[in-house]
């Protein structure tokens, strides 16, 4: 079976439709994700056998079928996590997160007994955030973004807008043509990708940043600085699946 992928901005945009948060309904963002990878079947009618051969989890199906999906367990999480491209998550992680390593920030679950689409936002970003940086890194961070970790109403901006704000940068990374994923040879190539890189990085965070205009300079600082440091965070999980899929791929074709 084919197992149905997320891009982050489709995850993004999916957990904002779930927050009411935009118009998109989660079937029609799951549809444009499915899509993508099965142009030609669309274009000659053979979408039914292409789909019926994709694996689709429970909470997609549930989602498919236009159900009312108020909160999401830690397996539902996990196996949205699973979806993304280069994600690590799995739900023995999440439990310690949320037991230890970062109660305060994600606490009890908010809705009944699942999570709210914030909380879940929340631990996207730290299976993200790992990538790169120590547990009391990114507690620092979530401290200048959410001040209070006991309320919601004081945060800079919501956890599913960070996460999709982010995720927005990151396709910017993707996309641009001055920042190729292959290595730079020489100290001056080096140098010249860097400062093109940085130019492009700070463009998309100039533009995004317009929409934070309520926030103190300081304030816009700190997401401004959040925001780069988790796009290039994602950056290290594309390296580093590719690392493992290169040693995956030595390993298994030694004979």
């Amino acid at each position: 079976m084919e197992a149905f992928t997320l891009s982050r901005i489709e995850m993004s945009e999916l957990l904002l439709s779930l927050n009411g948060a935009v118009e998109r309904k989660p079937l029609h963002i799951l549809q444009a994700a499915w899509s993508k990878f099965h142009h030609e079947e669309v274009e000659k009618g053979a979408s039914l056998p292409a789909f019926l051969s994709t694996e689709i989890p429970p909470i997609l199906q549930k989602l498919i079928k236009g159900g009312n999906v108020k909160g999401l367990s830690l397996g539902e999480i996990a196996t949205l996590g699973h979806l993304i491209e280069y994600s690590t998550l799995s739900a023995t992680s999440m439990q310690n997160w949320v037991k230890r390593d970062f109660k305060e920030y994600l606490g009890s679950p908010r809705e009944g007994k699942k999570y709210s689409v914030n909380q879940a936002a929340l631990l996207l970003m730290i299976d993200d955030l790992k990538a790169a940086l120590d547990f009391e890194s990114i507690r620092q961070l979530f401290r200048m973004l959410f001040l209070a970790p006991e309320r919601d109403d004081d945060d800079l901006v919501e956890p599913a807008q960070l996460y999709h704000a982010y995720a927005e940068l990151f396709e910017e990374i993707k996309s641009s043509p001055v920042m190729p994923i292959q290595g730079i040879a020489d100290r001056n190539s080096q140098q010249e990708y860097s400062s093109k890189a940085d130019r492009v990085l700070k463009v998309s965070l100039d533009h995004m940043m317009q929409r934070l205009n309520h926030l103190t300079r300081s304030q816009r600082h700190a997401v401004r600085n959040m925001l780069m440091i988790a796009a290039i965070s994602v950056q290290t999980c594309y390296f580093q699946a590719l690392a493992r899929q290169y040693c995956n791929a030595a390993l298994f074709l030694d004979f």
